[in-house]
């Protein structure tokens, strides 16, 4: 019997109006009432997690900022994994002198750049004078989904942080050029003591070497004295691949990147479809 499901957000839990689903939200709960510990596992600050499930009745383990957290279901931190101070204000300057917009997720707030928006939007402009035909619609919807996040703190630069000597867990950037976006994989990939993910189409993220998914929910497992044989991990992205190799089954949502699927032991409906109410639902019925 599954003791533990350890389930994605964007993309997977959330259809792609970043929504949960009434179908997903009440399989979750009747997962719970059946004694399954259900845990989220996302890119976004726990503080995200918590807005997103407000007055929704259901509390839950969470897995944040890619594995740099974990946050009991009351909220309280129980562990964190957070970048070295220095590196981190270098790679802070270094996207800031190379006109990245960029997300410093600590444990209080998402630290992001005043003119961070205007970045954005110049280069969509850009991208708009440059091709009449491109999709604008798309980056304009990319943009509000990324804006999205609850708890946004505005700094002038990332002296700011710096002095405010706030623990950082995870750096993402975000560019709507994919040129920029494999330049930054170049510059920052191989940096000594970081890993480099990829939660979406235009972004890289940044976080301690220990510090994954996988990671995470190994330590959570312990934790909660279940055999990661008896853990689920569902997902569609490429930060999530740690926690579904780990898991005692992998499953891939159906809208997955084709590189998911390909490492997964199971493939569920999309994100629109409910796939995560469905392999819920399975579950149960095993029970």
């Amino acid at each position: 019997m599954t003791k533990l499901i350890a389930i994605d957000l964007d993309g997977t839990l959330l259809n792609s109006k970043s929504q949960i689903s009434t179908e997903n939200l009440e399989a979750i709960k009747n997962a719970q009432n059946a004694g399954i510990e259900v845990v989220i596992a996302t890119g976004r600050a726990h503080f995200d997690v918590q807005a997103l499930f407000k007055n929704s009745g259901v509390k839950t383990w969470i897995i944040g900022a890619n594995g740099a957290t974990i946050h009991a279901p009351d909220g309280s931190l129980y562990y964190s994994q957070p970048i070295e101070p220095e590196l981190a204000y270098d790679i802070l300057r270094s996207l800031e002198e190379d006109g990245y917009y960029y997300e410093v997720f600590s444990e209080e707030c998402i630290f992001t750049s005043q003119n961070g928006r205007e970045l954005l939007q110049i280069e969509i402009d850009r991208m708009k004078s440059a091709n009449p035909e491109v999709n604008s619609s798309s980056l304009e919807e990319a943009l509000v989904k990324q804006f999205s996040q609850t708890g946004f703190c505005f700094i002038d630069s990332y002296k700011d942080i710096k002095n405010a000597s706030a623990e950082i867990y995870n750096i993402l950037a975000f560019s709507f050029f994919e040129e920029k976006l494999e330049t930054g994989w170049a510059k920052y990939g191989n940096i000594d003591g970081l890993t480099i993910v990829s939660s979406a189409h235009h972004n890289f993220e940044l976080e301690h070497c220990g510090a994954s998914k996988g990671n995470a929910l190994r330590r959570l497992s312990d934790k909660l004295d279940i055999p990661i044989a008896k853990t689920i991990a569902i997902g569609d992205s490429m930060n999530d691949v740690s926690m579904l190799k780990l898991a005692g089954k992998g499953i891939a949502m159906g809208n997955a990147r084709l590189e998911v699927k390909e490492i997964s032991d199971e493939i569920t409906l999309t994100n629109d479809e409910h796939g995560v109410a469905k392999i819920l639902l399975s579950e149960l019925i095993e029970c």
